[in-house]
């Protein structure tokens, strides 16, 4: 039995998802640290095989105790070359851990939307062939791109959508995504998607009818990211 991989939950509603199920499908052990109930950040990431941020919808620059902790564990994760995967709050939580600067973005961004793959080597390696894929988005704020990260992706409200260093990969999108999952969002943010004025904020009755159609590619997609992503896994 090898290292855990661990999941850090940040906020009730966006736990692990197809990430978990995924791991799980290939055998691979994984325990979550819900730092929303109060779990310490762990002290070291040598007990584990790789780490996994997901969202939340609070800000990396808020004055929240967990914050330094796990920009200090990402930076020894890195130093130490145990991989991490950053989703939404996690990727921005990566960039200012690595010296980038989170700031609001200009339009809010909520819905299905097209990424563009930049033509590059190291985007390829993660995202394959392909030259756009859609994906799932909820996020008001983003990242700057850290020094020794490569850009993989952007979209048009939003240049900054996916960054990786060596096998550490931060994705200001939501891959991981399950239909309860977006149902549940769409019931909890409702209120949020309806007070909105962005033009890249899609009606919660779009995303609902678009789901059974964008979902499955996009989970393709994530199966590939992850698969990509756990080649580094630490042994």
């Amino acid at each position: 039995m090898g290292k855990p991989v661990a999941i850090f939950r940040h906020y009730p509603t966006e736990g692990p998802a197809y990430v978990g199920d995924f791991l799980t499908t290939h055998q691979i052990a994984w325990q979550l640290v819900p730092l929303d109930e109060g779990q310490p950040v762990p002290d070291s990431p040598e007990p584990f095989a790789g780490l996994v941020f997901m969202g939340g919808p609070m800000s990396v620059n808020d004055d929240l105790p967990w914050i330094p902790p796990v920009l200090h564990l990402i930076r020894d994760a890195v130093a130490r070359g145990v991989p991490v995967l950053g989703h939404c709050l996690g990727s921005q939580l990566m960039s200012k851990a690595l010296g980038g600067k989170i700031t609001r973005n200009p339009v809010k961004e909520i819905g299905w939307g097209a990424v563009r793959v930049r033509d590059t080597r190291e985007a390829r390696h993660w995202f394959g062939p392909a030259e756009t894929f859609e994906v799932f988005h909820w996020h008001g704020e983003t990242w700057s791109l850290p020094s020794g990260a490569v850009l993989l992706a952007g979209s048009d409200a939003c240049p900054h959508q996916a960054f990786a260093m060596g096998p550490h990969l931060g994705m200001q999108f939501h891959v991981e995504m399950t239909e309860a999952y977006v149902r549940s969002w769409c019931e909890g943010g409702r209120r949020e998607i309806e007070s909105s004025s962005s033009p890249a904020v899609q009606p919660v009755a779009t995303i609902l009818e678009q789901m059974p159609q964008k979902l499955p590619a996009m989970t393709d997609m994530a199966r590939r990211i992850y698969r990509v992503w756990l080649e580094g896994l630490a042994s």
